[in-house]
């Protein structure tokens, strides 16, 4: 191997002015015209910057993972073509697993981490002023490189490169990173200008292919694609496989898979879009990030490169919009639907087609729901998957739904949901909206994020005549409830909060925020205000229908 400790005098010198982001610092002393010798021999200007190509036209990502397992097309441009070309003097020092890489731009950097500013499949260039001297910072720089999809690294010898270690070299053999040496006699530019005569006829390809992406708006007009038709078409122009999701890891659009592996969304929108074997790049709604595009490059396939990526984003963005506001719409026309079927104004045929109309199986029974506390746009996440129509009354969002979609409610954070029993599409609304109403209350009473109307076997014994409730609540919690009313008490949401926890007096207790002894006093004291004692099998019965009834009345006062 070439000694890479010569890092002295004129060499070194001129080595601190390599790359267009080289550090000043690393410069030791040295004469004007050795300083100038050097300078030329990196392919550097004369006030210190390095000679960046203009190479365009290739593609940026294609070939590139571990090894020589991504191939590149026929035509492209290869780290085993450079090793080839005899004017380079090139020479292989590591990582000869990954001569296949695709090249598609030269680029100077002496930045210890020059990711951020890499779109991949580059061959990175440098006099060694980015190389670490420690072995396990040898190492992690290697990695970066190769996790941003860089093709190749080339060190210019004998300037300030230092000693490789040996756990950088071992990195760079497990993970196929080509590791390059070139002499000081060959320039920079000169490796640079190889690589944009070899991948200017690329440019042609790269531009049809942006231009297509750009009919893919007509596409739409023209040929009323769906989203499934849509993306599949633009998978097979652009060379990758396109996967969409939100933030959290969703479905972004229906018919286009998430992605599996979801440690590759980044934690910013802002952050570089390069992953291993593709991009991720935001797509973009009102407020910002709607969603990521994970684009992976396809076994065979000729990758476009990030600028075509980027314009896959613009159409899914475009596309998302559109799709909310058909949403939009139908969410509107639904809730006009469900205010209607409310007041009873349908006949069950035209109910029928209205429900189909939004995804609903009018032959099958549905359920209402009444969903309290929770924020629209989280209902509008859990509903998502589901046809459905929403209304908002008051508080209360009413939901009419396939019975199918209630574990969605249970998911809810914060939220109290109550659910009907199912019925037929058709029949009136005002027994399921009584039922969901009661349901709802009750979760709320019970701390429970979704109750069924029927769950609780009392109501089966309790009358539907509500004439009939009420007078069960006089008799029996009459006094209880006039007592609380004159002083200020909680009698009967105390005995309610003791009973709907089996009678443990403790647990009780702590949901009242009451000390044990206070709740037994007023135990006592409501047997004593209702001529009631419930030690008594019967008396207690007693007092847990009427507090059934109460609830359904409305009448029940407050409770934890």
């Amino acid at each position: 191997m070439t000694d890479h400790k010569a890092d002295v005098g004129a060499d070194a010198r001129g080595a601190a002015g390599a790359g267009p982001e080289a550090d000043p610092g690393g410069a030791v002393g040295a004469d004007r015209a050795a300083d100038a010798r050097a300078r030329a021999a990196a392919g550097l200007e004369d006030d210190g910057r390095a000679v960046r190509p203009v190479v365009g036209g290739a593609d940026p990502r294609a070939g590139r993972e571990t090894g020589d397992r991504a191939a590149a097309s026929p035509s492209a441009l290869t780290v085993r073509d450079l090793l080839s070309f005899p004017a380079l003097q090139m020479r292989l020092l590591a990582g000869s697993g990954g001569l296949g890489r695709t090249v598609s731009w030269a680029h100077v950097s002496e930045l210890e981490d020059p990711t951020p500013w890499l779109a991949g499949s580059e061959v990175l260039m440098t006099v060694g002023l980015a190389v670490p001297r420690a072995g396990e910072a040898q190492k992690r720089y290697l990695e970066r490189l190769d996790d941003a999809g860089v093709a190749a690294l080339v060190l210019s010898t004998q300037l300030r490169t230092p000693p490789l270690r040996q756990a950088f070299l071992t990195a760079a053999e497990e993970r196929g990173f080509p590791v390059l040496e070139v002499p000081l006699t060959v320039p920079f530019v000169t490796i640079a200008q190889e690589v944009a005569a070899a991948v200017s006829e690329k440019s042609a390809d790269r531009l049809g292919a942006q231009l297509q992406v750009f009919g893919a708006l007509r596409w739409m007009a023209e040929e009323n694609l769906d989203i499934p038709a849509l993306f599949g078409r633009l998978e097979q122009l652009s060379g990758y496989r396109i996967l969409l999701c939100t933030p959290q890891g969703r479905p972004l659009l229906p018919g286009v898979a998430a992605p599996e592996d979801l440690s590759v969304l980044p934690a910013d929108p802002d952050a570089p879009p390069t992953v291993p074997g593709g991009f991720v790049l935001p797509v973009l709604g009102p407020g910002g990030a709607a969603g990521y595009l994970v684009a992976l490059e396809q076994a065979g396939a000729r990758p476009a490169g990030l600028a075509v990526v980027q314009h896959l984003a613009t159409v899914a963005a475009l596309r998302l919009a559109m799709v909310r506001q058909e949403r939009e719409v139908l969410r509107r026309e639904g809730a006009e639907t469900l205010a209607e079927m409310l007041q009873d104004t349908f006949d069950p045929a035209s109910a029928q087609r209205r429900l189909a109309h939004h995804g609903l199986d009018a032959q099958r029974p549905v359920v209402l729901a009444v969903v309290r506390s929770t924020a629209e746009e989280q209902l509008a996440v859990a509903l998502s998957d589901h046809p459905h129509l929403t209304l908002r009354r008051g508080d209360d969002r009413l939901v009419l739904a396939d019975p199918g979609f209630t574990q969605a409610l249970a998911d809810l954070p914060g939220a109290v949901c109550g659910v009907s029993r199912p019925f037929a599409v058709g029949e009136p609304l005002r027994v399921a909206r009584q039922e969901a109403e009661w349901a709802a209350g009750r979760a709320e009473e019970a701390g429970k994020p979704l109750v069924h109307y029927g769950e609780d076997a009392t109501g089966r014994w309790l009358p539907e005549d509500r004439r009939l409730l009420a007078a069960l609540v006089e008799q029996v919690l009459g006094e209880a409830l006039r007592y609380d009313r004159t002083h200020g008490s909680q009698l009967l949401v105390s005995v309610r909060t003791w009973m709907e926890r089996d009678r443990r007096t403790e647990d009780a207790a702590t949901a009242l925020h009451i000390h044990p002894n206070t709740l037994a006093y007023r135990l006592r004291r409501f047997g004593e205000v209702t001529g009631r004692d419930l030690t008594t099998t019967a008396a207690f019965t007693e007092v847990w229908f009427a507090v059934r009834a109460a609830t359904e009345l409305g009448v029940t006062a407050e409770g934890p």
